[in-house]
Order: structure tokens, then sequence, then C-alpha cells
């Protein structure tokens, strides 16, 4: 279907959502980007595509300073502040939301999804940690989302590799290579569309096993 975009008040200022709506949809994925892009990302790009043909409904959501323009994302409780307030706008179709986004996104996400009600949570390139700074964990927002919880990561991601994350109740999915962003390089054993294609798979079976 035709894709629509509207724009969204915020008390973070106003924030964008991009719809690309199923047919049938049975739920909406709501997916937030990166402190270091916008919903340009390959990932959130491939799953925008692919999952409305699978009953699902794909809101790319674009965060207030990324629309304002600004290059440098603000603090962790304005992006949530942000995302509190694009909510109701994700929710008015009555259905089910899942919580998405990638690495900062994916943060504000598993923060969030317990007081917004989100029906699960899907986490892209979560980032567990700063690159080289594994003391400096994030584990406890990914372990206290309460509700179904999907991480995919790269398997050369420099902001925490599979064999790295704790124990939990969530689901993994690891990118064989992939980097932070899903990039494999030339001399990988999956190319660049196989790697999109393991994120988009393990995304549409987890959404249909939640019903």
């Amino acid at each position: 279907m035709t894709d629509v975009t509207e724009s969204v008040q915020t008390d973070a200022g106003t924030a964008r959502v991009t719809w690309h709506r199923a047919r049938e949809a049975k739920l909406v994925l709501a997916v937030g980007h990166g402190a270091g892009g916008g919903v340009e990302a390959r990932d959130l790009r491939a799953l925008a595509q692919v999952l409305p043909a699978h009953g699902v409904s794909v809101a790319l959501v674009e965060q207030p300073w990324r629309v304002a323009g600004k290059k440098v994302a603000p603090a962790p409780r304005t992006l949530d502040t942000g995302w509190h307030g694009v909510w109701p706008a994700l929710a008015k179709p009555g259905l089910p939301v899942v919580a998405g986004g990638r690495s900062a996104g994916a943060r504000v996400a598993c923060r969030t999804a317990a007081g917004l009600g989100a029906a699960a949570v899907l986490a892209l390139s979560f980032p567990l940690h700063p690159p080289g700074r594994p003391e400096k964990s994030r584990a406890e927002e990914l372990l206290g989302t309460g509700v179904p919880t999907l991480v995919v990561q790269g398997g050369n991601d420099p902001f925490g590799r599979p064999a790295e994350f704790p124990q939990g109740s969530y689901e993994l999915v690891e990118v064989p290579c992939g980097d932070h962003g899903f990039a494999v390089p030339k001399h990988a054993e999956i190319t660049q569309d196989q790697a999109l294609e393991i994120v988009t798979d393990a995304v549409v079976k987890w959404t249909a096993s939640l019903g």
C-alpha cells in the first residue's frame, strides 16, 4: 500500500511517523532509529518492505531531534519523552503495538515498553555497552522490558557481541559477521542481502508467534 507520513507533536518537539501498512494488519511494529542515523537504516527499510505482506504494519518513527535536523541525539530522558508522545498515534489503529528500535532506539523501546503497554519489544543491534567498555553494561534495560523480547545482533557488533549477552527470557538471533549496522565484509560467509534476510526472517517468525 502507499506509504503515509504524519507529523506528531510531542513534548520533545515534532516527531514524524512513516506508515507502511499491511492490508489486513494484526499488529503494528513501531521502530525508532539510532543516535547515528535515521529511518533510512538498511534493517529498518528491509522490515518496512517485508513485514506488511505478513500482516504487520510498520511505523518508522523519526525522533524530534532528527526531524529538526540536529546532528547529535539528546539525553535518554528526552528520547523517551519523544517516544511517549508518538505512542498514541502508533496505537490509534487499535492493534497491539510492538515497540522496536535499533541501537539507541532499542534502548528507548526497552525502557518504555512496560509503561506504554507494548505487546513486545524488538531490539535491533542493542548497544549492550559502549565499544571497548564492557563494564558499562546496559543489560538491565534489556532484562527489564517485562514483555516478550527479540534481540537481533551482529556477530561482530562492537557494542556487544552475542556471546556477551547475559542469560534472560528474551530471544536472540545472530547475524554472522554483521557489525552494528548489520553490514558484512566482502569476505564474509554470507552476503549483505543474506544478512538482511536473516533479520527480516527472524522478525517475521517472531511476530507470527506473538499471535
